[in-house]
């Protein structure tokens, strides 16, 4: 039953590869690529299920038992992230159908969005700190064509930055495991924090700890997040979504399964750091969404400071603190990419990204313009909408913990979110409409269900989030007790194997 672990790994790589061969048949394509993400989505609920009554899972290949085998644990977060990564990419694969054109599709496509997919989904369900590396990789790998597909100049600008950027970071973590293995003698992440805690977290495995930090900051766009307004930007609004949903969704997991499970043994140090650092990406995520006209660079910036606002939890280290960080985390996943797919939109319809050329979009959209709003008032964490229940919890811990000043940078960054949004709103879908009836473009029937979706989503995220909040709290009981996790992955209890 076990089995059931790697399948969202394994379905989207296969159907990649199936799908290199069938480059002629766009609509074939498009078949397999939606039935292969639905699949995935369908597998991930039951897997969620499954991990709330039978407890934590674990799949070990070749039936090597841990800490020496490939191991794929499902935990509740692993699993809710998973979840998340699936249906986002099930919908921005069905907005891409409309709007992404054949060039692409005849580029592989597809099979480079899902092998992006099975990376995200890898570095979710890994139990190995290596593997982690591995899926981090096949992630990037993907995403470095897919921020360059199309060959524009401005995207192999912005593409030399963003893999510049990645690879020194990946060829940082390389070194950092391989002192962490000569230090402790694995790679197994529930061996490591068995054997941390065992022997101390040393000066060194500190060190070590501290440039891990920096490594996934790097990913997840933590402070060191100069190259991210540039490079999410300049592909086609589809992929822009789904790497704004993604990509540093994943940095942000890391550092939060990094330091509650392995190195959570000096917050004095990491965790001060982690708060400086969240607070510092707050600050000026917010002075770029504040200081910029164009709409997807102001999107770009509302990424920066989600993942500071999310770390806060992490920083503060209550659980109410944690499992508002993992419930903002499921929500800022669905949101950011209804953000994206929104402003991509506008983009597509007027031919303008500044706001100062944009007006008068409800005239013609009414629909898509209320869609607008309603994602601007879950971003900002408006009830009974998705965001507001993570930002209640996170304020809570922060309370708790008496971490006054980030609390008050959280929730100042609300106000900012809100104005930046709004600016948007009132420039970009009010006043005299710039388009003419003969100007005037269908929306895509397609690109609309996807954006009606991905509305109902939040809005479901909202109005079940007691539901949601079962989840979330297993997920924290986990990370805020490592042992429970160290157990379920070295017990000696029989596991299956493949």
């Amino acid at each position: 039953m076990n089995n059931i672990i790697v399948l969202p790994l394994i379905i989207p790589i296969f159907s990649a590869v199936v799908l290199v061969f069938l480059r002629r048949f766009a609509a074939v394509q498009r078949l397999i690529a939606f039935a292969s993400m639905l699949a995935v989505s369908i597998i991930s609920f039951v897997l969620l299920e499954l991990v709330r009554k039978e407890g934590i899972l674990k799949l070990d290949f070749g039936g090597w038992k841990p800490p020496y085998g490939i191991l794929f644990v499902a935990d509740s977060f692993s699993v809710l992230m998973v979840l998340a990564a699936s249906i986002v990419t099930l919908f921005c694969l069905l907005y891409a159908f409309s709007t992404i054109g054949d060039r692409h599709e005849s580029m592989f496509f597809y099979s480079f969005v899902l092998l992006m997919v099975a990376g995200v989904n890898g570095s979710f369900l890994t139990g190995d700190i290596f593997n982690l590396f591995v899926c981090f990789e096949v992630m990037l790998m993907a995403s470095y064509v897919l921020v360059a597909l199309g060959g524009e100049k401005v995207q192999l600008r912005e593409s030399l930055k963003y893999v510049l950027i990645n690879v020194v970071a990946s060829s940082v973590f390389l070194i950092a495991l391989a002192y962490l293995y000569g230090t402790v003698k694995t790679l197994n992440m529930a061996h490591i924090a068995e054997r941390v805690s065992e022997v101390g977290q040393d000066p060194i495995l500190t060190l070590v700890s501290l440039v891990l930090l920096i490594v996934f900051s790097l990913k997840a766009g933590l402070v060191l997040f100069f190259w991210l307004p540039g490079s999410y930007v300049v592909p086609p609004a589809a992929v822009q979504a789904l790497f704004a949903a993604l990509l540093t969704k994943v940095g942000v997991y890391a550092l939060i399964r990094t330091f509650t499970l392995m190195f959570p043994h000096h917050p004095e140090t990491t965790h001060a750091i982690l708060g400086c650092f969240a607070g510092l990406t707050i600050v000026l995520g917010c002075l770029g969404a504040l200081s910029s006209r164009n709409v997807l660079k102001i999107a770009a910036y509302n990424i920066v400071i989600s993942v500071g606002f999310i770390l806060i939890g992490l920083a503060v280290r209550t659980e109410t603190a944690l499992a508002g960080s993992v419930f903002y985390l499921f929500h800022d996943m669905v949101a950011k990419a209804l953000l994206f797919l929104l402003v991509g939109m506008m983009v597509y319809l007027t031919g303008e990204k500044r706001i100062d050329f944009m007006s008068g979009l409800i005239r013609n959209y009414p629909l898509f313009g209320w869609l607008y709003f309603l994602a601007m008032l879950a971003l900002v964490g408006i009830p009974p909408l998705s965001g507001f229940v993570g930002k209640v919890l996170i304020g809570k811990g922060a309370i708790e913990a008496g971490s006054y000043v980030l609390l008050f940078l959280g929730f100042a960054s609300s106000l900012v979110v809100l104005f930046s949004l709004l600016k948007i709103f009132l420039s970009s879908f009010f006043g005299e409409t710039i388009i003419t009836n003969e100007d005037k473009k269908p929306l895509p029937k397609a690109s609309m269900a996807s954006l009606v979706s991905l509305a109902v989503c939040i809005a479901g995220i909202g109005m079940g989030a007691e539901q949601l909040l079962a989840y979330v709290q297993d997920a924290v009981k986990t990370l805020a007790n490592p042992s429970i996790y160290i157990d379920a992955i070295l017990s000696d209890s029989d596991s299956e194997g493949v």
